[in-house]
């Protein structure tokens, strides 16, 4: 799906107002990311957006292109409701074909070049194949047979 077409199904007016809301108050780890995704991560095809309303539920940053979103998780995701909801929420997001990566703010703040790094080996595995609407991934093709005597445990 190319960066500029929307998801399979339509925000809701609330999540398209909060994620309005959203955009205009990131916080620091969430400005830092945002930097660097523009600045320091423009990998070919790929496009970052920023706070995408996606179903009921509002997406820190996501790569339509790559089905790939990326979420700063704050110090109210480490306890059980926010873990329950980051569950739920998550669950649909892949339901919907999307493959979700969480970094703490602090993580963002102090190790961006790991964060960066992550983001870039997830979006270069974009090319593997995702799963069809009903959550099935389409399998992968059979290994190419092995010539007898020339696999790595031959008898010799």
């Amino acid at each position: 799906m190319p960066w500029n077409q929307q998801p399979r199904r339509a925000a809701s007016p609330r999540a398209a107002v909060n994620a309005k809301t959203l955009r205009r108050s990131l916080t620091e780890a969430e400005k830092r990311l945002w930097w660097h995704l523009r600045h320091r991560l423009p990998v070919e095809g790929s496009h970052f957006r920023r706070q995408v309303a996606l179903g009921a539920y509002v997406a820190d940053f996501c790569c339509l292109s790559a089905r790939l979103i990326v979420e700063v998780d704050g110090e109210q995701h480490g306890f059980e409701a926010g873990t329950a909801y980051d569950t739920r929420r998550d669950a649909y997001l892949h339901s919907e074909g999307f493959r979700v990566l969480r970094f703490p703010n602090r993580m963002v703040l102090r190790e961006i070049d790991t964060v960066l790094d992550t983001i870039h080996a997830a979006l270069a595995a974009s090319d593997a194949p995702l799963p069809d609407p009903t959550g099935q991934a389409e399998p992968s093709p059979p290994p190419a047979p092995v010539p007898k005597g020339a696999g790595a445990f031959a008898e010799r």
